[in-house]
């Protein structure tokens, strides 16, 4: 085997140490590649990172939205089946109310002849009964007349004023009341005290207390009285007046029958 000079040594040393820090450099350069290589996918990474929450939040804010959106839909759909519920029922009600105008149309064309009916009965009942209060109660048929003819009085208005009218002359048959009227006797006219026990007495008296009268409902006249019935008279106008407490009185009347 030949000898390697020292020279030789040396230069093959040199060689292999340059051969090092040329290897060495080379490292370091890929090293920084490497690095920035990271670095480059760090950021895109980040970037990335940070679309991925922007697209996650903006879905949870979609999601929300379509949550609140489903609820609105529920309680509109709660509503709006409500809502037709009440127009259902609002219909039948019409439905039924003209139902209910049409049979009182029907119940007019029956009640409104049998008020003028009613109107002309009581009408002859006054005319033929005692005629206690009579300018009175020929003024109400009038006025019930009137209120037959007026449009706008409805119908059953009408039909409950002629039903007080028949009950007022229903009343008379148990009142006990005095009052100051005009009388025609024997063709003079009088102011005198009237009183009438329902229609069993009906008896009248001057206001100087002097002359007393019984009412004769089958002759349809007055009929003078006897002195002894004139205190009685003034008694029962009295009492009827409330000016004495109620007692007994002998007032004439007519039997049942009697001529």
């Amino acid at each position: 085997m030949s000898k390697v000079s020292k020279k030789s040594l040396i230069a093959t040393a040199m060689v292999g140490a340059l051969a090092l820090t040329g290897s060495n450099i080379a490292a370091a350069d890929a090293l920084t590649d490497l690095q920035k290589a990271e670095a480059t996918i760090f950021k895109q990474s980040a970037k990335s990172q940070a679309k991925i929450n922007t697209i996650y939040e903006q879905t949870q804010e979609l999601l929300a939205e379509y949550r609140n959106t489903v609820d609105e839909a529920d309680v509109l759909r709660g509503y709006n089946d409500h809502v037709q519920r009440m127009v259902d029922d609002q219909k039948a009600n019409i439905a039924s109310l003209q139902k209910q105008i049409d049979g009182i149309d029907k119940i007019k064309q029956g009640v409104v002849p049998l008020m003028y009916k009613m109107i002309d009965t009581l009408e002859k009942y006054i005319e033929l009964d005692v005629p206690m209060n009579i300018e009175r109660r020929k003024e109400r048929v009038a006025n019930l007349h009137n209120v037959m003819s007026n449009s706008n009085v409805t119908t059953s208005e009408q039909f409950r004023l002629v039903l007080e009218a028949y009950e007022i002359e229903a009343g008379y048959g148990t009142i006990f009341d005095a009052y100051q009227a005009e009388m025609d006797f024997g063709g003079t006219t009088l102011t005198a005290d009237f009183v009438h026990m329902g229609r069993i007495a009906f008896v009248a008296q001057s206001l100087d207390g002097k002359r007393s009268w019984l009412w004769n409902n089958q002759s349809r006249a007055w009929e003078e009285l006897g002195d002894e019935y004139l205190k009685p008279v003034k008694d029962a106008i009295a009492m009827a007046r409330k000016q004495l407490p109620m007692d007994l009185a002998k007032l004439p009347v007519f039997a049942a029958g009697a001529e």
